[in-house]
């Protein structure tokens, strides 16, 4: 029988709700990765474009790990796949207490490369499974609200750097170049080593959540092969490269990533240089209210799903994401970070609605079109890099916002050409 409000079975509401938390997990990894940027800035001396390889180590995890993760998917079935990709969050977590204690910054972005080739696996598999947990109607709609827990994990991640990780120590290359060398060594061992705790217990959850799914029964849908004659991963992938709704998808998903985690990761940064004498506890506050309004958007957007039309929605948000990026990027001051603050109420909806949409009526090729939607996922890698070197280049933060403006007109055009073509 089928809970008409959710389009759930109701067998399948223990192993929807562990899956829905996934969601927080990867969302506590994700933006983590914004305060490690300001905190490893200072730790190590970067510049933008250096400090942005935190981004790109942790999204070309994604883009290296997510066929792989579909053809694991296609032979052990969804959950199998939510397993391991656990166990690599798990590791990639563990592997910070080594990196602090050897104050290595490669060896940092190693153990987020790991962590985000477990999240490849998690994203590859529990949104499709989301997807497929229920009535194929309600795909969107069920999709955007398991999403709307994403951004809980993002505030707890936030918050949780914000006071483990953060000292609020404010020390620029001018006076680190004046500390006597055990000075120095002193505040390079403590800055490095605030992250081993906070990391140590992600990484000890992790594994406490995958055993908590390997021992609950879950659907068929989640467990077995579901390979139709004929149909193989080539001739999938052969299949999906032809298919331009999948390949639109993909785009859009690729310059939406890219913007969000470009705007998350500099927000910090672009609050100090936009207006001179925020510090970093402040310009955390302006990122974790941003998350604030990712997340309420998401519920919004739920809400309003069942009114509008999502390909409707999408483009309408799009449109606005990118007006107020470029209100930031010309603007700064207070007026640039509020309109970058509200940008994340209009972010909401884009990953999930155009998931669902890319995969939708595709059958036994969900599994494979998820994999080139995760492997999209790489524009987190591409976008901060190129908005530090545009920060690098001008001289200020506050311009390299242009870069996510652009990347919202592809998801706006995706999401017009897509609704054309329904």
């Amino acid at each position: 029988m089928t809970d008409t409000r959710s389009s759930i079975p109701r067998t399948a509401a223990l192993p929807f709700v562990l899956i829905v938390a996934l969601f927080f997990l990867w969302g506590v990894a994700n933006n983590l990765n914004d305060v490690l940027i300001a905190h490893f800035k200072k730790l190590f001396t970067l510049t933008d474009l250096r400090a942005g390889l935190v981004q790109s180590a942790f999204y070309l995890g994604y883009f290296c790990l997510a066929i792989p993760a579909a053809l694991f998917m296609r032979a052990k079935g969804y959950r199998a796949a939510v397993l391991l990709g656990l166990c690599f969050y798990a590791l990639g977590a563990l592997l910070f207490w080594p990196a602090a204690g050897a104050q290595s910054y490669p060896f940092f972005l190693a153990a987020l490369f790991v962590i985000a080739s477990g999240l490849a696996f998690l994203e590859t598999s529990a949104n499709p499974l989301i997807a497929r947990l229920g009535s194929a109607d309600t795909a969107s709609r069920r999709l955007n609200l398991a999403q709307a827990f994403n951004p809980l994990g993002s505030i707890a991640g936030v918050a949780v750097g914000s006071q483990f990780i953060l000292s609020g120590v404010e020390v620029g290359p001018a006076q680190m170049a004046a500390m006597t060398p055990d000075a120095l060594t002193s505040f390079r061992a403590a800055e490095a080593a605030a992250v081993q705790i906070p990391y140590l217990l992600i990484g000890l959850g992790v594994l406490v959540w995958a055993l908590l799914i390997r021992i609950t029964p879950f659907p068929k849908v989640a467990t077995e092969r579901e390979v139709e004659e004929g149909v193989g991963a080539a001739q999938d992938f052969a299949a999906l490269l032809r298919n331009r709704r999948v390949l639109g998808g993909v785009a859009a998903q690729f310059f939406y990533v890219g913007a969000q985690v470009g705007i998350w990761s500099f927000l910090i940064r672009y609050s100090q240089v936009a207006a001179p004498g925020t510090t970093e506890h402040e310009g955390a506050g302006f990122l974790t209210l941003s998350l604030i309004l990712f997340m309420v958007g998401r519920f919004a957007g739920a809400a309003l799903m069942s009114r509008l039309p999502a390909l409707l929605l999408l483009a309408g948000f799009a449109a606005i994401a990118g007006l107020l990026c470029l209100i930031a990027a010309l603007a700064g001051g207070q007026l640039g970070i509020g309109a970058l603050v509200l940008s994340s109420f209009f972010m909401s909806i884009m990953y999930p609605t155009i998931f669902a949409e890319s995969v939708d009526g595709l059958g036994p090729r969900t599994k494979s079109a998820a994999a080139l939607l995760v492997m999209a996922i790489v524009g987190g890698a591409v976008f901060p890099a190129i908005m530090g070197y545009v920060s690098d280049l001008s001289g200020s933060m506050v311009n390299a916002m242009l870069v996510p403006a652009l990347c919202f007109l592809v998801v706006l055009l995706f999401a017009l050409r897509a609704r054309r073509a329904a």
